[in-house]
């Protein structure tokens, strides 16, 4: 039988993702994940269309050994598994052994301090730029995802003088959610829409006019010095923090386990450190 080159494996694989429904941005990562994992073979003697057991334990090791977290070996490996279904081969994942990941259950997600928060608010506007510093605090304000936030229109945003809402309609898991929008969310969002003098749908538009891309998010983020899901993270924990109940702020944030919620109730690390500072002082 011929082989198959890796290029046209990968296509089947696009393929095969798209006819079960996978996400945009699933099988773009997938995608990523599985091309580096055919350079890798290719550089040490293997290919896709011939792929073993041994082949995926050697790169797993690989990867440990170059010092990749347990998770993101999982996430590479979950890519190497709905590769071996599509191949009709899923034999080649039996008994491989991979890190073991330790869930930190005791302390909080990572959020940003207040004062951290504030200069990052502080740098957005001096740069005045009315789209950053729309994106900056809508992300603050609501929790929202990244790959959410690219996704809205304009009919998903309400803007009154009082209240604001925005609709995620394609959350995680493609469950729509609404999110209260806070006045200064408003303010900056309605700033931001008023300057604009195209007559396109989208709320968020790259400096080529359109739809803006979840990297470019990411950038205008890295200039203030944050990362976009510590604006995630400081949403829920501020919310819990304030007293508000874990299911509402699963709610809130589009969590399909209560669980990854009530993360949020445990001390920070700056908390931790403050409480053994008083203990032994």
């Amino acid at each position: 039988m011929a082989e198959i080159s890796d290029a046209k494996i990968i296509n089947n694989f696009i393929s095969f993702h798209t006819t079960q429904g996978s996400s945009d941005g699933t099988i773009k990562l997938y995608t990523q994940i599985i091309t580096k994992f055919s350079k890798w073979l290719e550089i040490n003697g293997g290919c896709l269309d011939s792929l073993t057991r041994l082949d995926i334990q050697h790169y797993i090791k690989y990867l440990s050994e170059k010092g990749l977290s347990a998770s993101t070996i999982g996430n590479k490996l979950a890519a190497i598994s709905s590769l071996s279904k599509s191949l009709n081969n899923t034999n080649i994942l039996r008994n491989i052994r991979k890190p073991e990941y330790r869930k930190t259950r005791n302390i909080a997600p990572k959020s940003l301090e207040r004062n951290d928060r504030n200069k990052m608010l502080r740098e957005a506007e001096r740069s005045q730029n009315l789209r950053n510093i729309a994106i900056t605090y809508t992300l603050l304000y609501t929790g929202l995802r990244v790959s959410e936030l690219v996704a809205l229109n304009k009919q998903d945003i309400v803007l009154n003088e009082r209240n604001g809402t925005v609709i995620v309609r394609k959350g995680k898991g493609d469950i729509e959610r609404k999110v209260p929008l806070p006045v200064e969310a408003r303010l900056h969002l309605k700033n931001y829409l008023d300057s604009r003098e195209d007559s396109q749908d989208v709320v968020f538009l790259s400096n080529y006019q359109k739809r803006i891309s979840i990297r470019s998010v990411q950038r205008i983020l890295e200039k203030f010095y944050v990362h976009p899901h510590q604006l995630r993270h400081t949403y829920c924990r501020e919310l819990v923090s304030a007293g508000i109940d874990i299911s509402t702020v699963a709610d809130l944030a589009g969590h399909a386990d209560i669980n990854v919620t009530r993360r949020y109730s445990k001390p920070s690390i700056i908390e931790l450190e403050d409480a053994i500072e008083k203990a032994f002082s």
